[in-house]
């Protein structure tokens, strides 16, 4: 099955694993949950699985359940009758109802109120919602994709989210990786960026150079793709020559300002793998002034593995 990856950019070995996981899930029904760092992608691989699946031409539905007020979310969702609650002059249709046929995607599935997910349950067990001042139940045939930055397993033994709703979302998990865990695809995205960017201001900048890339691949990347995309669009709107240089960047991407020195090349050698992960963990490190806890956390690995590279790299407190 050809997969739609429109606007999905990745070769490394994370991302290849992702996209054979979406092709075997999205020509079924399954509930997809969807984890990862805010910025990694996730309606953009929710989007895929939509339009690779049989549901491809029915609505994709997007809620932000982080964006809407609590006080209107459960109208929003499952709609309501005119004269429901002061101010309800109409009747309004939820997002349950519109996506009818096709795919809904909560978005941040993990901010929503105890109450509100008693309703998400009740959609995904009976396929049916109750609008607001209504006494009949609506049938709705959709399929639910869920996505969140929050680890919900923690958010279950701490009482914030529903332990029901979480086994019933936890079917078919995709787990995105954060930028900083794909540094081969920084090129890449760097170069898409780039493309769409001149394209769109019109500007006549013809290619990158070296040492900008060196420079993307050494940043950790807390934002992730969303930084990444940022950082490219504001380094082509001031870049004034044929080529974007590293004077284009933020401030905070300058060596002098992050407080690290990028690999020597020697004899035009790209640096290792190895250089690169080094300087990482170093310059994270320092940002986090030396916390190890943080650190490991910002790299997306456990505290013991991060004291292991230390000790492999020999790192200095004083470093």
């Amino acid at each position: 099955m050809t997969i739609d990856l429109t606007g999905i950019i990745g070769e490394s070995p994370r991302m290849q694993e992702i996209f054979e996981q979406l092709a075997l899930a999205a020509p079924t029904d399954a509930t997809v949950l969807i984890l990862g760092e805010t910025g990694t992608g996730k309606e953009l691989i929710a989007r895929a699985i939509h339009h690779t699946s049989p549901r491809r031409d029915d609505p994709f539905v997007v809620v932000n359940c982080a964006a809407i007020p609590e006080t209107l979310l459960e109208s929003d969702l499952f709609g309501h009758e005119r004269g429901a609650f002061t101010g309800a002059l109409s009747r309004k249709i939820g997002r349950f109802a519109m996506a009818h046929g096709g795919t809904i995607f909560l978005d941040e599935i993990g901010e929503l109120p105890l109450p509100i997910q008693a309703k998400i349950l009740r959609v995904l067990q009976f396929k049916e919602v109750e609008p607001l001042g209504s006494n009949r139940i609506q049938k709705v045939d959709v399929r639910i994709i869920a996505a969140t930055h929050r680890n919900l397993s923690d958010d279950v033994r701490e009482g914030r989210f529903r332990e029901d709703l979480y086994y019933r979302l936890n079917i078919v998990v995709l787990t995105l990786p954060p930028l900083r865990q794909r540094l081969e695809d920084i090129p890449l995205l760097a170069y898409h960026f780039f493309d769409h960017f001149v394209q769109k201001n019109n500007r006549s900048i013809h290619d990158i150079d070296p040492k900008v890339l060196q420079l993307l691949r050494r940043y950790p990347w807390p934002g992730n793709i969303r930084e990444l995309e940022n950082v490219i669009e504001r380094a082509v709107i001031f870049c004034t020559g044929p080529t974007l240089t590293t004077e284009n960047l933020p401030d905070y991407l300058q060596p002098k300002h992050t407080g690290f020195t990028p690999p020597q090349i020697i004899d035009d050698r790209e640096p290792s793998l190895m250089d690169l992960e080094r300087e990482l963990i170093f310059r994270t490190l320092e940002k986090m002034d030396g916390n190890r806890q943080q650190a490991a956390q910002i790299l997306g690995i456990s505290q013991e593995e991060l004291d292991f590279k230390l000790r492999a790299y020999r790192w200095q407190e004083s470093h």
